[in-house]
């Protein structure tokens, strides 16, 4: 099959690729810029010049494709409301586009999107909540779309780590950690990250776009719920500093945490894959999130 995959020349939209040409299927890859065009063509990807906001362009190569992956997002969480109604426009784009083809069409959420009951594990059947978060509608737009015969599918991410990390959540508090000489979790740290390696993530998308049913969420979860602050703890144990425990609200925490303070204060997510697993036969093999932390690992090479 020829996929076009938008973020391909993100991290996880990296690895997505490297998936999809090992299983057999031809790659076009949506490149912002000559010298992205360029590093796609490098690893055996056919470039397709545009951005997000490129509308025509991606309507263009969803049309001649045999299926969309749409990995891409504008990680500005300073304008977030902004940012997921250009991610709205991208799948709308692709979505009119597929309608009655029976093409596969996969968009790419998050678990912290839907709300449940307090304490309660999030399943693949949890539907996002009107309001709660911006990113909401893209679900429903995406899944939608099945009724126009489209073979839309979301794939819900939690924290995703991996042993080439530069710049996800992971690598962000190992590096907060290493500047500020000390590793932090807020109050009693006991809210829960679920969190899968990015190798086992990018195999759930090739998975999904062969076996994936129309309308249905995946969750590409390994860890269901990695208390903060067993995460903190190895993190501090990995860069040799100390861990301690702030209060939530204290300047200190917005200081060292930055944009992840949102994520890393309060938001209890834990999350099953057990319907994924089920129905996909996905079967993540890589290290779990505090099995990579630890000191001789990756993140402190």
């Amino acid at each position: 099959m020829q996929i076009f995959l938008t973020g391909a020349t993100g991290w996880v939209g990296r690895h997505v690729a490297q998936k999809l040409k090992a299983g057999g299927h031809s790659v076009h890859g949506l490149a912002r810029s000559p010298a992205s065009a360029q590093a796609l063509t490098k690893v055996g990807v056919t470039p397709v010049l545009g951005g997000l906001e490129d509308l025509e362009v991606i309507k263009k190569a969803a049309a001649e494709s045999d299926g969309v992956i749409h990995c891409g997002f504008v990680h500005d969480f300073s304008r977030f409301a902004e940012v997921c109604a250009i991610d709205r426009a991208v799948i709308t784009a692709i979505g009119e586009t597929l309608k009655g083809s029976n093409k596969p069409f996969i968009v790419t959420s998050g678990t912290a999107v839907p709300t449940g009951p307090k304490d309660a594990t999030l399943t693949e059947t949890d539907r996002p909540a009107t309001g709660f978060n911006p990113r909401y509608e893209a679900e429903l737009l995406a899944c939608g779309f099945k009724d126009q015969k489209v073979r839309s599918m979301v794939i819900r991410l939690p924290t995703v780590y991996g042993d080439d990390d530069e710049h996800g959540f992971v690598a962000g508090l190992v590096g907060a950690a290493k500047t500020n000489k000390r590793s932090i979790f807020v109050g009693d740290g006991a809210n829960r990250w679920p969190a899968a390696h990015v190798v086992d993530v990018a195999s759930l998308y090739v998975l999904a776009l062969e076996k994936g049913v129309a309308g249905e969420v995946y969750h590409a979860v390994l860890d269901t719920g990695v208390p903060t602050k067993d995460i903190a703890r190895a993190i501090g144990e990995g860069a040799g500093v100390p861990t301690v425990s702030l209060e939530a609200g204290s300047p200190d925490v917005s200081a060292h945490l930055g944009f992840l303070e949102m994520f890393f204060v309060g938001l209890d997510n834990p999350t099953s894959s057990a319907l994924t697993k089920k129905e996909l036969g996905w079967e993540p093999k890589e290290k779990t999130l505090l099995n990579i932390l630890k000191k001789d690992g990756p993140y402190f090479a």
